[in-house]
């Protein structure tokens, strides 16, 4: 952990938001957050983790109220790796939204091969009473543009600094700046030139750079826009000034 720690700071990453999956995790994640001023918690169940112990909605807000938790989440719809019957995945991901609401914390939001369940759920439960964030968005502009308008803000991950990645790339020119974002989703989809290794939180600076690009800024307006987005967004403005 030192060492993860140690490049994040060498590499200009003055803060990170450490997210949960699971409940039974969850305690590690907060005791991540309480050991370091810079890393921050969410509190939620992941979709992929069929079987895992079921949050309501009173749990999660419970959970919420302490002051290193800053999101409801990680939550949402995926039908890529969970087949048949997933009911149980869009009763789950309406008690997030619902938590959110109720605890004034925003969303973190993961949709794959699920965008218009997605965001039909999100109209019907009033997600953008909450707010939060599209977080590892490979999705099209059409998705990026109807979450735009619930309030939400757009993340890119690594996968953004990937060839292939044509539709993305678009994308990540046309969301507004003030409501950009940018992640690794350790440990995976390490940016290029990591690609296929072990990702870090050090490794966002390559997210930076092809957002950079991408929009034909610095780097360095990349690094303070969307700083200042993730302090908006968590209402962590005071931290961060």
């Amino acid at each position: 952990m030192s060492d993860i720690l140690a490049k994040m700071h060498s590499n200009e990453v003055i803060s990170a938001l450490c997210v949960s999956v699971n409940l039974a995790d969850f305690p590690q994640v907060l005791a991540i957050a309480e050991q370091h001023p810079h890393i921050y918690a969410s509190v939620g169940v992941h979709p992929d983790y069929e079987g895992a112990e079921e949050p309501d909605v009173a749990r999660l807000v419970e959970l919420a109220q302490h002051p290193k938790v800053i999101a409801i989440g990680e939550t949402g719809l995926d039908y890529y790796r969970l087949k048949g019957d997933l009911e149980w995945q869009r009763a789950r991901f309406r008690t997030h939204i619902n938590a959110a609401r109720e605890s004034g914390k925003p969303l973190i939001i993961h949709t794959r091969e699920a965008a218009a369940d997605t965001l039909r759920t999100m109209a019907e439960e009033k997600a953008a009473e909450a707010c939060g964030v599209m977080h590892c968005f490979t999705e099209t502009w059409e998705v990026a543009e109807a979450a735009l308008a619930m309030g939400f803000y757009i993340s890119f991950s690594g996968i953004v600094t990937f060839k292939n990645a044509k539709q993305l790339k678009d994308v990540a020119q046309r969301v507004p700046l003030e409501r950009i974002l940018i992640e690794t989703d350790s440990p995976y989809l390490a940016p290029a030139p990591h690609r296929g290794k072990l990702n870090q939180p050090a490794y966002v600076k390559h997210v930076a750079e092809e957002i950079a690009a991408l929009r034909e800024i610095s780097v360095g307006e990349v690094g303070r826009i969307t700083t200042e987005n993730f302090a908006r967004l968590f209402k962590l403005e005071e931290i961060f000034q």
